[in-house]
């Protein structure tokens, strides 16, 4: 009997992973990565919506072997699952950007970079190379819009997200109690915690604080102060339907709209000329009392036929997760809090250990269902609680 081989077997699951992060960066980076809004309800209802699910097996299939390549707006990819839209990723793990594009290019996954990640389409794209996917908080400016879209392309990016989700900054709760500002405020207590986490310190000193590093172009000699101004007054807050067209009739490319959880908003972005709707309650971090994506994403799935690909998140923490998401629907499955995860306890190493974690999850979860294919899936029972 083959057994998975893991990088590191002391951390075989995304949560042996989260347990040793928590560890290792400071306790304000880690709330600003592992919290969502409000009460928490949402990021909690995701998991146990996922959880509520159940596939029956079936067996006597004799010897099979799974494949789970995947076929995406014309690329080929070796899993159904990426790497979503991150902001501000390098407070976790400086250089995070860069470690997971060249994680998703290593294994041939999609790398979608953040128009607020701490770093640019210039230094990440080359290293995702054909993997990398470019995600889009609508600016107010048009000049502003055109000029990162344009940024974009010339950097090799080939899929464009465009983000509904966020139209106004949620209250974040749990990060407030954690004293997180941007820029950071160094009170005895932050600076405490950074003392107790001093690998994390000499590199982010090395690295340098962590910025909006796109954004710092169309903020002229400003400090992070002013481009986190910036950021509130100038993304979010204007995107609707005409404005989603103009960014379709810019991009050349396959266009995605993310944060959807309603039927007819998804049969509205079919119809603007969207190539992909993005099931998502952006982890539970914008609306506390938003519905599980994993519960409506039968619904959208049956609205837009197949029309356009449908993409997933939110809640998802193994392989097992990615095969329940297929099976209802999802074309493709995205998971952030574990890949951040991965390289918060790992470092250079964690998204690689990240992918192997979920790829070989797959495959052993399709070998207790007695399936060879994700096509299977859809001939699999499900029960839900």
């Amino acid at each position: 009997m083959r057994v998975a081989k893991l990088p590191d077997d002391r951390y075989p699951a995304i949560s042996d992973l989260a347990i040793k992060a928590k560890k290792r960066i400071p306790h304000f980076a880690w709330e600003y990565l592992d919290s969502a809004t409000g009460g928490e309800t949402a990021m909690h209802r995701n998991r146990t919506s996922l959880m509520d699910i159940t596939m029956v097996p079936r067996t006597m299939k004799g010897i099979i072997e799974p494949s789970i390549e995947t076929e995406m707006f014309g690329k080929k990819y070796s899993a159904p699952f990426g790497i979503p839209p991150i902001g501000y990723t390098s407070l976790m793990w400086p250089y995070a950007e860069q470690i997971l594009a060249k994680a998703a290019s290593d294994h041939r996954i999609p790398h979608c970079l953040s128009t607020v990640a701490s770093d640019t389409p210039e230094n990440c794209g080359p290293i995702a190379g054909e993997y990398g996917w470019f995600q889009l908080y609508p600016p107010r400016q048009k000049e502003i819009r055109d000029d990162i879209i344009k940024r974009a392309k010339e950097s090799g990016y080939h899929t464009l997200v465009v983000t509904a989700d966020v139209p106004w900054p949620s209250m974040r709760e749990r990060q407030r109690r954690a004293g997180i500002s941007i820029p950071p405020k160094l009170t005895p207590k932050i600076l405490m915690q950074i003392c107790m986490r001093p690998e994390w310190a000499l590199r982010t000193l090395f690295r340098g604080q962590p910025n909006f590093d796109i954004l710092k172009k169309y903020v002229p000699e400003g400090d992070l102060k002013k481009i986190v101004s910036f950021v509130g007054g100038e993304l979010g807050g204007c995107l609707d339907w005409e404005y989603f067209k103009e960014v379709r009739d810019q991009w050349d490319g396959p266009v995605v709209l993310k944060g959807v959880l309603s039927t007819e908003d998804a049969k509205i972005a079919v119809k603007s000329g969207a190539d992909g709707v993005w099931v998502s309650n952006h982890g539970g971090r914008q609306f506390e009392a938003s519905p599980a994506p994993i519960s409506v994403l039968p619904e959208i799935r049956k609205a837009v036929g197949n029309k356009v690909k449908v993409m997933f998140d939110s809640g998802v923490r193994s392989g097992g997760d990615i095969l329940k998401a297929k099976a209802l629907g999802a074309d493709f499955v995205f998971l952030g809090r574990p890949f951040v995860y991965g390289i918060s306890a790992l470092g250079e190493k964690g998204g690689n250990h990240v992918y192997e974690l979920l790829y070989h999850d797959m495959i052993n979860n399709m070998h207790q269902l007695g399936i060879t294919s994700l096509e299977e899936l859809k001939d699999v029972e499900l029960k839900f609680a």
